[in-house]
């Protein structure tokens, strides 16, 4: 798939450059969440095979996830941030945002509501956005996946990433996973 990066510009005074606001694939568009988005990203927030494997917070109240697509929605208008709503055909359909940065290093996160996987969406995404950051000055990009989502490894496995000696055990909604890592160095 090609990226296509609308435009990038370079930060005062570092290395690194501004990531674009905006991605297309073949067949998705990684933009800013949109307000319009909201029901279909609380869709994607309540959704239980989704928090079965993306942590999620247990939200006491529908406003709590309202407060969480508004604080992504934020978040994906800061050109500092890696947060982008994956869309098919113009509708949300996941969403992909950073979970840590060092220096050149950046772990990301992915979902893609359980109605449109297995099309190879997550795979187009993350390698969109794994060719993005490499452009913009990162030199590795890692994710994670709890042990037993396969599908998951799968994707970070189809983007080049090759698993790494570093597990992590993370309490998660009152049971203990086995996170493991996988990572892919820019050539």
């Amino acid at each position: 798939s090609t990226v296509e990066i609308t435009h990038i510009t370079k930060r005062d005074g570092t290395q690194m450059k501004e990531r674009p606001l905006q991605l297309h694939t073949a067949r998705l568009q990684l933009l800013p969440i949109r307000e319009s988005d909201e029901s279909d990203m609380l869709r994607i927030f309540l959704n239980p095979e989704v928090c079965k494997t993306y942590m999620i917070p247990r939200f006491q109240s529908r406003d709590e996830a309202v407060r969480l697509f508004h604080r992504f929605r934020e978040l994906s208008e800061d050109s500092g941030r890696v947060v982008f709503g994956i869309y098919l055909q113009s509708r949300l359909i996941g969403f992909l945002n950073d979970v840590l940065r060092e220096e050149d290093s950046i772990e990301i996160g992915y979902v893609i509501h359980p109605n449109c996987q297995n099309n190879g969406y997550a795979t187009e995404a993350v390698s969109a956005v794994v060719q993005m950051l490499f452009s913009v000055g990162y030199t590795t990009v890692k994710a994670a996946a709890f042990a037993g989502n396969i599908a998951s490894m799968r994707v970070m496995e189809k983007c080049g990433m090759t698993r790494i000696d570093l597990t992590e055990d993370i309490e998660y909604r009152g049971k203990t996973y086995r996170c493991v890592y996988c990572e892919l160095t820019r050539p």
